[in-house]
């Protein structure tokens, strides 16, 4: 008998399981980087929309643009000729109140529908709510680059279109933490959920290229080819998404000790199905945070187990049952200000860089993917300290309190030349987006299949909704207050920022305590954000 060619050996030596778990991961990851990209056009495009106006004021802060030199002139008494290429609304002295006006609809938006959309996703096939959300997505975002080919120059106009697709755009999270957590299980989670979570840079990046590449000649197309990008996403969402494996009779772990898979978690029965050597399963860390009383060990038959479907442990849970699962308020305002600095750098980095460095709004676009691909890397770091360490919330302490003096210091030497900047961009975007990434993947799935929940595996898109829902409020406060700090110098704004970072901190000083004193992990009653 002939030998397999090495490529059909390949194949075979996975798993039916694996190539789904596989597949879902790859096709999540693509479905909400569309997301991220459809989002990062406004922020390449502010640069254009008041592109030949030079704002002075007392600290210095003024802008350039390609065409036009920097200027002492403030803009209040430029001539009107000066201000053509501008586009009304935004040609006026307040551009940048009216630029974080938009972020701030969009985000304010977002934050608000965050709340309800876990709620309603748990009562919906994630397939179909997903699928309309993309949809709506990007015709809106499509419908605000139709502005530039209509020439509307209705603030009203964008502003609406910004407070609708930021409404649709919250059906994406929920369903797709959802979705990956039901195919995989608790083992590497830090690691699977920080590489996954990249999807964030890489559509931060993609949308910073595409939306680059038109924004100087036609900054309509901008936001129309990643509106059809969205849309042709949900598309395929439509056809190809599983949501949980066991509609095709999968396993959800990677691990393969059990031969039944009744539930939508099933890490808890492979758990308890794989307990012949009790000490093997209860490694230090899931023996602390299984301690009822800080004193006494856990036996096999407190290990919770999913019952069968049809339940009652299938049903919804309430909006504030979801808040009384330890651990999710401390997250919760946590991720609002450490949300509130990563989207102040997602919608202003590109602004601030072509006030510093003096460069036009597509080479700014381009610089600002930087602050994306450190992103990349702070995502997985934080993930695999995290998953080494067992300690969730110290990873994203360590990492917040090493982002504020970055910040400082980023803010200080980005002004002496391009080579600084670059450095300080792949720095910062690693300490920023690390505890948002962690926060918002491992941390969220973690709380959302904790033991009080009873096996309840529909709790996940509600408990996802309230800490990313929280977090978006950040988001939506983080780039307008940047529109309004600004004018007064952009020193002021990253003084907020690192305040931000310190109030992230704070918030979660109680749960880093209490996994520091437990031994090896964790103590007693502890944050069990990490039980199954």
């Amino acid at each position: 008998m002939a030998q397999l060619p090495a490529g059909i050996r390949f194949i075979i030596s996975f798993s039916r399981d694996q190539w789904y778990r596989a597949f879902i991961f790859i096709l999540t990851f693509l479905l909400y980087a569309s997301f991220h990209l459809s989002r990062k056009p406004i922020s390449i495009v502010k640069g254009e929309l008041h592109r030949s106006c030079a704002a002075g004021n007392e600290d210095g802060a003024r802008f350039y643009s390609q065409s036009q030199k920097a200027s002492d002139i403030p803009s209040h008494q430029l001539p009107e000729n000066e201000t053509d290429c501008s586009w009304a609304p935004f040609d006026q002295d307040n551009y940048q109140q009216l630029l974080g006006a938009l972020d701030y609809s969009f985000l304010c938006a977002y934050a608000i529908g965050m709340y309800l959309s876990g709620i309603i996703g748990e009562r919906l096939p994630i397939r179909y709510y997903l699928t309309f959300g993309m949809l709506a997505s990007g015709i809106f975002t499509a419908l605000f680059g139709l502005g530039y080919f209509y020439d509307i120059h209705s603030f009203g106009f964008y502003v609406v279109t910004q407070v609708i697709n930021g409404l649709v755009q919250t059906t994406g999270w929920p369903s797709v933490v959802t979705c990956l957590s039901n195919w995989f299980g608790k083992g590497r989670r830090g690691l699977v959920m920080g590489v996954w979570n990249s999807h964030t840079s890489v559509g931060n990046i993609l949308g910073s290229l595409i939306a680059g590449y038109w924004v100087s000649t036609c900054w309509g197309l901008s936001f129309i080819v990643p509106g059809a990008i969205v849309a042709a996403m949900g598309i395929v969402c439509f056809l190809f998404l599983i949501e949980d494996p066991k509609d095709i009779a999968c396993s959800s772990s990677l691990v393969t000790h059990s031969k039944s898979y009744e539930n939508g978690m099933h890490r808890f029965r492979l758990q308890k199905q794989a307990l012949p050597d009790e000490k093997k399963l209860l490694d230090p860390e899931m023996q602390c945070l299984l301690l009822s009383d800080g004193k006494r060990t856990v036996h096999q038959n407190h290990i919770v187990t999913l019952p069968a479907d049809g339940g009652s442990s299938t049903a919804a849970i309430s909006f504030t049952g979801a808040l009384k699962i330890p651990g999710v308020v401390e997250f919760s305002l946590c991720l609002l200000f450490a949300k509130l600095v990563s989207y102040t750098f997602l919608f202003w980095l590109p602004l601030y860089i072509t006030n510093v460095d003096h460069l036009d709004a597509k080479k700014a676009g381009e610089l600002s993917t930087l602050f994306d691909v450190g992103g990349i890397f702070g995502g997985i770091l934080a993930g695999v300290i995290s998953d080494r360490l067992e300690k969730r919330a110290s990873t994203c302490g360590l990492m917040l309190l090493l982002a504020a003096p970055t910040l400082y210091i980023f803010s200080t030497i980005s002004r002496m030349g391009l080579e600084a900047t670059i450095a300080m961009l792949l720095l910062c975007g690693a300490l920023v987006s690390g505890p948002y990434a962690l926060i918002t993947t491992a941390v969220s799935a973690d709380l959302g299949t904790h033991k009080s929940l009873k096996g309840n595996s529909r709790a996940l898109a509600t408990v996802t909704a309230i800490i990313d829902g929280t977090g978006s409020v950040g988001a939506a406060l983080g780039p307008l207050l940047a529109g309004l700090i600004s004018p007064s110098g952009w020193n002021n704004v990253f003084y907020m920022l690192m305040f931000a970072d310190a109030c992230a901190l704070l918030f979660l000083i109680r749960l880093i305590h209490k996994e520091l004193s437990c031994p090896g992990s964790a103590t007693g009653d502890q944050v069990p954000f990490k039980e199954h």
